[in-house]
């Protein structure tokens, strides 16, 4: 059995200065406002601390734990001026790693429950200041192999589920409709986080061509699945799912001629079909399209 122990100790100190602008008066007149803020009123210092266990058995199975804090300082204010509060969590995790007796194969799975404290978003009355959404909660697991299956093979495979939402807070937002207008208001509590999806796969695979045929030479690819997310904290509309075909090849110029040991060139393609997909959306008037088809290559030296 090994265990892990950490600490870490953060003093935070800063004074910025900031100026706003308003025109909300009848006669629409532009009024500013400055001043100085400093560093949120009892975040000056923070001491977060890691602890884990993970207990080998001889055949190949190693379940863990660990719990974890943090604490991020954020600076800047929200539209009337006001500091944020530092980003502090904790997060637990348990999963189990294991590494196949006699062969090169390691499978991994992990389940875990984050908590976020004094997480910001976008303050869609005010679009150009970010506002406190107060607590958000992501619980999860993921699981994933790594494998050579042969000599000339290997897989690497992964899936994730991710379910983050605003566990309290007291924002609302505006529903928006497919038509451009908006809804009511709605409360933002116990909503799905937007932008971040729930499911996401990948699996990708290499292969070593023989020796008799292009010695040097290995083919791969694979595919990306991205599940669907929302435009906004209150969870209008769905953004698409999209999946992702990516190819490429290899070759390693020391089977050939041994002085080049080490020598690599490479050549890949990503989002191989030239798929049209939007990676996610800002509202419903701000989509962001993926990227297309690109291809690119390299050529690297190790030693």
């Amino acid at each position: 059995m090994s265990i892990l122990l950490g600490g870490r100790q953060d003093w935070v100190d800063y004074t910025g200065r900031y100026v706003s602008y308003n025109n909300e008066n009848k006669n629409h007149t532009i009024s500013s406002r400055s001043g100085n803020y400093s560093t949120y009123p009892g975040a000056q210092q923070k001491f977060t601390w890691r602890a884990g266990l993970i207990y080998n058995f001889d055949f190949g199975l190693s379940p863990y734990f660990s719990y974890s804090t943090s604490f991020i300082p954020q600076t800047g204010t929200d539209y009337q001026g006001k500091a944020f509060a530092p980003l502090t969590g904790s997060q637990k995790e348990v999963g189990l790693k294991y590494k196949v007796p006699g062969r090169d194969i390691l499978i991994t799975g992990a389940a875990y429950d984050i908590d976020e404290n004094h997480y910001l978003v976008t303050d869609t009355q005010h679009p150009n200041s970010s506002a406190d959404a107060g607590r958000v909660n992501a619980k999860g697991f993921e699981v994933s192999a790594n494998a050579n299956v042969t000599r000339d093979i290997r897989l690497i495979a992964s899936y994730s589920y991710s379910e983050m939402t605003y566990a309290s807070t007291n924002l609302t937002s505006l529903t928006q409709l497919p038509d451009g207008s908006y809804g009511p208001s709605a409360s933002e509590k116990g909503k799905y986080v937007q932008g971040v999806p729930r499911n996401m796969f990948n699996i990708f695979a290499d292969y070593r061509l023989p020796n008799g045929i292009l010695p040097g030479f290995s083919i791969n690819g694979g595919v990306r699945f991205i599940g669907f997310t929302y435009n906004d904290a209150v969870n209008s509309f769905k953004v698409p799912a999209y999946h992702l075909f990516d190819i490429g090849m290899h070759y390693d110029f020391g089977h050939m001629f041994p002085t080049l040991r080490g020598l690599q060139a490479q050549l890949a393609v990503s989002n191989l079909t030239n798929k049209y997909y939007v990676t996610s959306c800002a509202g419903n008037s701000e989509c962001f399209i993926g990227q297309g088809r690109r291809a690119y290559g390299n050529l690297s030296y190790n030693w």
